[in-house]
């Protein structure tokens, strides 16, 4: 379940920053750090899950709250 909605996440990030860099319009750029630290805080549940001491997974879900902070701040100050 997670694999998939990782992949899904995925396809959408990259579709919505081809957007934004061919057009050359940055207005979604909060929208595509949320997706973003959704799929990093995805990662991160499922490094965790298959290996309990995993760095990366700890590092992949503070990663993520420092996404959804700036995403945050990008939607109040735009």
């Amino acid at each position: 379940m997670l694999k998939i909605s990782r992949l899904v996440l995925s396809i959408i990030v990259v579709l919505m920053a081809a957007y934004g860099l061919v057009t050359g319009n940055m207005e979604n750029l909060p929208i595509i750090m949320v997706l973003l630290g959704i799929q990093l805080l995805l990662t991160g549940i499922e490094l965790l899950q298959k290996d309990r001491k995993s760095f990366l997974g700890y590092a992949d879900i503070v990663i993520s709250l420092f996404l959804f902070f700036v995403a945050i701040q990008g939607f109040v100050y735009s």
